[in-house]
């Protein structure tokens, strides 16, 4: 239901409904609160609208020509080039239209009220909403207020950038048709996801990177995107920073890179990093600095110099509060937010120990990924370099991926590459990247490993099927023995 009440008491409001507040608010009512939920834009959020769903079913239909072009009989069936519309088309359904109905209803079924506005926080447990129209409706917390804001695209100081009108992620998956000739400023997930997406439905692509193709993984797997995507028509530009942008009399935008380069196209997608949604949120009036990153401790209550604000009744979830940006992990910490607010209502003091099921220790430890570019890539956990940086006595095993039985089955001339990083000491798995078509099936398995911190002699008794390309396990433990 939609609540027009100038005061309304609940027990918990949520200021933002994407799949991160929608988590918190669900858990809360299960657990026999009641909840408010605000949002200023589309209930649904950023990973409905205009990232994971509509970015993934851009990507799909290319990754399913590819896999069947990979096969000698399949790939002789397969005539013609994608048809952009119909992909376009396809990602229509997934986003409803851009249209939240579906997800309000969902609302409505599971008992949680509906504020939709501007939500600022006004005071202790207080956020006043203000509606399209100026209505403002005050909302009273008995026990919580939870940020669930997320984060925007982070548009960099670039000369000329703002008078050319960048897409963000926002106008690359909502585009409605496809340019001749598109530009990316960001190799990161974003960047090379969009640049795999819209090259193969048709756009010249330059991809601009001040560092190396994805550099938040394990090098190997960033060269194995980018060799991929040069052979597929993507100019590459890296080591080197776009200084200023223009749009000329014809309507071309030229980017002018460091190097004295330029690249020229029809739109040019940024994609250098995100921002908090922090800026409007009334922060100042718990002395907290608008525009900012919200850090919280172990029980995701926000923190300012290391202390709770007031007696922790103010919590972030989700991108907002800069652990884990990726949506699964908003869920996840909702679930164990939700629940631990549930406890704290009825008098308990939840167990926040290391693993513990209100604690969101997997964000500090366990981060899971699949970006979606050709090839795909898989990560858990550490990378070689990052466990290092932790005090970790690193060991790292390699093996090619495209050597087992499974892979060579799967598609002719399967390239890709697995790699354990294993703490010595423990002899556990503390982190696993893997780039290859079709792996993203491959990470769950090594998830349970790391978070279960399964000995690596236990491992050898997770008999993988064959042939599948699961067999990379055996073949990484065999590396294993023999290198250790």
């Amino acid at each position: 239901m939609t609540s027009n009440s100038p005061e309304v008491t609940v027990d918990v409001v949520v200021i933002g409904a994407g799949p991160t507040g929608e988590n918190v608010a669900d858990r809360a009512v299960q657990g026999g609160l009641s909840a408010a939920i605000v949002e200023s834009e589309l209930v649904g959020g950023e990973c409905s609208y205009w990232a994971c769903m509509p970015s993934k079913a851009l990507l799909r239909d290319a990754a399913a020509l590819r896999a069947a072009r990979a096969l000698p009989a399949a790939g002789k069936a397969v005539t013609g080039d994608l048809d952009a519309t119909a992909v376009l088309a396809r990602r229509d359904q997934f986003t409803s239209g851009w249209d939240d109905g579906g997800q309000v209803d969902w609302l409505t079924g599971a008992g949680i009220t509906l504020v939709r506005g501007q939500g600022r926080i006004a005071d202790t447990r207080t956020v006043t909403v203000t509606d399209a129209d100026g209505t403002t409706t005050t909302l009273h917390a008995r026990h919580a207020v939870v940020v669930a804001t997320g984060s925007a695209a982070l548009i960099p100081p670039i000369t000329g950038l703002a008078d050319v009108d960048p897409w963000t992620n926002r106008e690359a998956t909502g585009a409605t048709s496809i340019p001749d000739r598109l530009a990316i400023i960001g190799g990161g997930v974003v960047g090379a996801e969009m640049a795999t997406a819209f090259s193969a439905l048709g756009s010249q692509v330059s991809l601009v990177s001040r560092t190396r193709v994805l550099p938040g993984v394990e090098e190997f797997a960033g060269k194995h995107v980018a060799e991929a995507l040069e052979a597929n028509g993507v100019t590459i530009h890296t080591g080197v920073d776009a200084v200023e942008a223009r749009r000329d009399d014809s309507g071309d935008v030229r980017l002018t890179l460091s190097d004295d380069t330029t690249v020229t196209a029809d739109e040019v997608l940024v994609a250098a990093g995100r921002t908090p949604n922090t800026k409007d949120l009334g922060l100042e009036n718990v002395g907290l600095t608008p525009g900012s990153w919200l850090e919280v401790d172990d029980s995701l209550a926000v923190v300012s110099d290391g202390t709770p604000v007031g007696d922790s009744w103010l919590y972030a979830a989700g991108d907002v509060n800069h652990r884990a940006l990726l949506t699964h992990h908003g869920k996840y910490q909702a679930r164990a937010l939700g629940d631990l607010i549930v406890a704290r209502a009825r008098g308990e003091e939840p167990d926040l120990s290391t693993w513990g099921r209100h604690a969101a220790t997997a964000d500090e430890r366990a981060v899971t990924q699949v970006i979606f570019t050709d090839p795909e890539v898989i990560a858990v956990g550490h990378s070689a370099e990052s466990a290092k940086a932790a005090g970790i006595e690193v060991g790292v095993v390699d093996h090619d991926l495209g050597a087992v039985a499974g892979s060579s089955l799967h598609a002719d001339g399967y390239r890709g590459q697995a790699r354990m990083v294993i703490d010595e000491q423990r002899n556990v798995l503390v982190g696993f990247t893997a780039v290859g078509p079709d792996t993203a099936e491959l990470l769950q398995a090594a998830t349970i490993a790391v978070v279960g911190e399964v000995p690596l002699d236990r491992l050898w008794h997770a008999v993988p099927a064959y042939p599948t390309i699961s067999e990379i396990w055996l073949r990484l433990l065999e590396t294993a023995g023999r290198d250790r």
